[in-house]
Formats: structure tokens, C-alpha cells, sequence
């Protein structure tokens, strides 16, 4: 069993690197990819950690990217996972990602400002005590919980953080084509993370969003995620054989920030097979 969608505390996960590597270790995972937002910081902490356990550690990243924006519309927000696993990532794409990080500090200072005019008493400084160098919504939520504000970490997201939230505010997010090359041109894989978020109840719109990032260059899809049932699972599996993609899987593990889901299984309904990983290494040195 392998688990190749997880996050530290390095991004919007609770749990330290080593944590993390002492975790999968104890679970007898075969694998286990970091993926944080925007950083390898994780990764790079865990390489020699997983090497002393006897662990295969896969670098990976997850960046949020926007998909059909134009003037007119902020476009749709979506995942895109990046598996090196032939070579590290470039030191180009290292110093992109800083570019990247700039943009979400950004997005945080008026995030702060937006939450102060409801009344709400979150200072900048707070979250970024919480979140350090990648300091994200999960952190003002923690804050906004510890505070008072809301009952629940679910809470803040569904009255202030999400997309239709009080305080919600655009971040200044890559395009979903330039994810995509950039993921490429650093020599790694990209895969459409969690695709049910698309539109859970329409697969129609899934399949032609797919065929869409096909012809930008998207080369694998999570078919096996915490959030699919059997149904989603199936239909993904379907799209990679007929577009030619590869599959990932992960649980996307948080740590705390989600409460229920555990490393390598999820919500008890995943087991991601070994084969999948051994079937990306071949895709990836594929020409």
C-alpha cells in the first residue's frame, strides 16, 4: 500500500516531516509522496529521514492553479499535483515557486484586512506564526477556531474562507497551461489532483475538462482520492485508459486540518497498490 498525496507542516498540514515519516514507517506503507503547496521544504527535510527508514519517498507538489480566467471571470480554481520521478526538480522551477509564495503572502495580508472589517480580531502576524513560511486559509481557520469565532475548522471555511465566504479574497494563482508546462519543464509529471471537485454529480463536465487539459499537456489524473467513491474511482479510471494517462492516488493527508482521514487509508475506503507507482516511474521516463 502507498499514500502519494500527503502534506506537512511545511504547508497546510499538521504534522512535522519526520512525523509524517515516522507515521508511514509505523503503517508498513510501501511509498509515500509529499506534495505540500508551493515548497519542497517537507520533502527535503524527509529525504534522508525516509532514507534511514527504509522508506521509497516520492518528491511531489500540489499548486493551485486558475482555469478559463478572462477579464470578465476569475476562472475556476484547480489543483495540479507535479511527480519528479526520474530527476529532482530544476532549480528554475525552485525560484518560480518563490514567485509563487509571493502571491499567496499577498493574498494573506488582504485576507486579514477582509476578516478585521467583519470583526473579526486576526492579525497577519498570528497566522503566519502558525503557517511560517506557507501560511494559508488552514491557519486563519486555526486561528479563527481558537479564538472563538467559529466551532469548527468546517465552520470557517463555509461562512469566511471558501470561494463563497465573507472574507473570501483572489489570490494571484498561475494559470492552469502554465502549471501544467511548468510541471513538464522541470522534468516532472502532472497529474489533475482530486478531479471529483470538478463537478461531483456531473461526469459529463468532467470528461470534457479532462479531454481539455489532455491537449495542454496534463499526463496523469488521481483516480484514487479520501474524497472518491467506487463510481468516481471507475469513471476516472476509464478517462486515463481512454486518454492515455497515467494514475495517481493518495489519501491527502492534513494531519489535524482534517479530522477523520488517515495516512494510507483515508476514511477507510482507500488502498492505492503499489503497481500504481511502479506504472508512473515507467510514464515518467517514457518519451
Amino acid at each position: 500500500m502507498i499514500d502519494l498525496h500527503t502534506h506537512t507542516d511545511e504547508s497546510d498540514g499538521t504534522s512535522t516531516p519526520a512525523e509524517l515519516i515516522e507515521a508511514a514507517h509505523a503503517l508498513r506503507l510501501e511509498a509515500l509522496g509529499i506534495s505540500d503547496h508551493d515548497t519542497f521544504r517537507g520533502y527535503d527535510q524527509a529525504v534522508p529521514l525516509a532514507e534511514a527508514a527504509g522508506l521509497d519517498l516520492v518528491c511531489g507538489i500540489e499548486l493551485s492553479t486558475k482555469w478559463r480566467r478572462t477579464p470578465e471571470s476569475r476562472g475556476r480554481s484547480i489543483h495540479m499535483l507535479g511527480y519528479f520521478l526520474d530527476a529532482p526538480p530544476t532549480a528554475g522551477f525552485r525560484q518560480w515557486l518563490e514567485t509563487v509564495r509571493a502571491g499567496r503572502r499577498d493574498r494573506n495580508r488582504r485576507l486579514a484586512l477582509r476578516l478585521q472589517a467583519l470583526g473579526i480580531d486576526v492579525q497577519l502576524e498570528e497566522v503566519e506564526r502558525l503557517g511560517r513560511s506557507l501560511a494559508g486559509r488552514p491557519h486563519f481557520a486555526r486561528l479563527m477556531l481558537e479564538k472563538g469565532y467559529v466551532a469548527t475548522l468546517r465552520e470557517a471555511f463555509d461562512r469566511y474562507l471558501a470561494e463563497t465566504g465573507a472574507a473570501y479574497v483572489e489570490r494571484d494563482e498561475p494559470s492552469l497551461d502554465e502549471g501544467i508546462r511548468r510541471i513538464l519543464e522541470a522534468g516532472g509529471l502532472p497529474s489533475l489532483a482530486h478531479p471529483v471537485r470538478l463537478a461531483k454529480h456531473n461526469p459529463s463536465v468532467i470528461e470534457k475538462a479532462v479531454a481539455e487539459m489532455c491537449g495542454l499537456g496534463l499526463r496523469a489524473i488521481e483516480a484514487y482520492h479520501s474524497d472518491h467513491g467506487p463510481q468516481d474511482v471507475s469513471l476516472y479510471l476509464k478517462l486515463a485508459a481512454r486518454h492515455g494517462l497515467a494514475i495517481t492516488g493518495g489519501t491527502d493527508f492534513h494531519g489535524g486540518n482534517k479530522p477523520g482521514l488517515a495516512l494510507g487509508i483515508g476514511y477507510g475506503n482507500m488502498a492505492v497498490p503499489r503497481a500504481v507507482l511502479d506504472s508512473l516511474r515507467a510514464e515518467a521516463v517514457r518519451p
